[in-house]
C-alpha cells in the first residue's frame, strides 16, 4: 500500500472527479437504497447527492431547533443540507472537507439555495484536525468518510469528535467497515482504497478508538444494506439487467466512479490489474451504522 500522503493524494484526486458527478438519478437510487425517505430527498438540492453515500447518519439520532451540526468529509452538502432543515434558523450546520472541488461545488448549491439554507456553513480542513473550536457541536455526523483515512491516522478522527464535542454531545456515523481481515488483493490496492474498501477498519478497532478518545460506550451495527446496489444501477436510477454487475462483480463506489459523468461502470467490478477475477466484497465488507455520546 502506498504512503499516508499518496493515499490522501488519490483520495483527493478520486474526489475531484466525483465531485463533476452529473447523474442525479443515480444518486437517488443509492440514497433510497441506503435508507433516505422520499421526504428528506426533496428537501435536499439535487445536485448535492452525487451517490456518495453508505448510509442516512441523520437516521441514527435526531436533530433539536438551535443545535449544531458538523459533518466531517461533507462534500457537496449532501447530509448537511438535510441537517439544516431540522435545526431552524437559530441552529448551526457546518460541513467540513479538504476537496477543493467539492466545497465549490457545495458553496455553489448554498448560493443557488439562498436565505433557506443561511445557517449553513463549509469550511476546508482535513478531519483528523478540524479548524474549529472545543465543544462546539451538539452532533456530529459522517458519511462514508473515516475509512479513507490512512489506518495510522484514524484513530485521530476519534479524538476530535471528542474534543469538538460539547458534553453529552452525540456522534451519528455511517460508514463501511470490515467484518473480517481483507485479503491481500484487496487491501493493498489502491483502487479499492479509494473506493471505500481497502481502508475499512474491523469493529474492535472502532470500539478501540471511541474507547482510547473518552466515549464510555459505542453501539456498532451491520445493517445488512446491500452494497451491491452501487454497480446494479444505471445513470438513470433504474436497476441494470443481465449479468455485468451482478453480486459477485460489486466493488462498492460510495467514493464515486471513474466517470466523472455517470454512474460507476462494471470496470472497477475487480481489483486494479485484475479484469477476470471478481470478488463478492459483501462477504468482507458490511455498511455499519455507529452511535456514541460524549459523557
Amino acid at each position: 500500500m502506498e504512503s499516508t500522503e499518496q493515499i490522501y493524494n488519490q483520495v483527493r484526486e478520486h474526489y475531484s472527479t466525483a465531485s463533476r458527478s452529473k447523474a442525479p438519478k443515480y444518486g437517488e437510487s443509492v440514497a433510497k437504497s441506503f435508507g433516505y425517505t422520499e421526504e428528506e430527498l426533496s428537501n435536499i438540492p439535487e445536485d448535492a447527492n452525487l451517490g456518495l453515500s453508505c448510509g442516512n447518519p441523520l437516521a441514527i439520532t435526531s436533530l433539536k431547533e438551535g443545535e449544531t451540526v458538523i459533518d466531517l468529509g461533507s462534500g457537496a452538502g449532501f447530509d448537511i443540507f438535510l441537517a439544516s432543515t431540522k435545526i431552524g434558523s437559530t441552529g448551526r450546520a457546518i460541513g467540513v472537507d479538504i476537496n477543493d472541488e467539492m466545497l465549490a461545488r457545495a458553496e455553489k448549491i448554498k448560493v443557488s439555495r439562498g436565505s433557506s439554507v443561511s445557517n449553513v456553513s463549509f469550511i476546508k480542513g482535513n478531519i483528523t484536525s478540524v479548524p474549529l473550536p472545543d465543544e462546539t457541536a451538539d452532533l456530529i455526523i459522517s458519511n462514508c468518510v473515516v475509512n479513507l483515512v490512512p489506518y495510522e491516522e484514524k484513530h485521530l478522527v476519534f479524538r476530535e469528535m471528542y474534543r469538538l464535542l460539547k458534553p453529552g454531545g452525540r456522534v451519528a456515523v455511517s460508514d463501511i467497515l470490515a467484518k473480517k481481515p481483507l485479503p491481500e488483493m484487496l487491501g493493498k490496492d489502491i483502487a479499492m482504497y479509494v473506493g471505500c474498501i481497502a481502508g475499512a477498519a474491523i469493529v474492535a478497532d472502532y470500539e478501540k478508538w471511541f474507547k482510547e478518545a473518552g466515549f464510555k460506550e459505542a453501539v456498532i451495527t451491520d445493517t445488512k444494506a446491500d452494497l451491491n446496489v452501487y454497480l446494479e444501477t444505471n445513470e438513470d436510477g433504474t436497476k441494470k439487467s443481465g449479468d455485468c454487475c451482478g453480486p459477485a462483480a460489486v466493488v462498492p463506489a460510495c467514493c464515486g466512479g471513474d466517470d466523472a459523468t455517470a454512474a460507476p461502470s462494471c470496470t472497477s467490478a475487480a481489483p486494479s490489474g485484475n479484469t477476470e477475477e471478481k470478488t463478492d466484497l459483501n462477504e468482507f465488507v458490511g455498511s455499519f451504522k455507529i452511535f456514541a455520546v460524549k459523557g
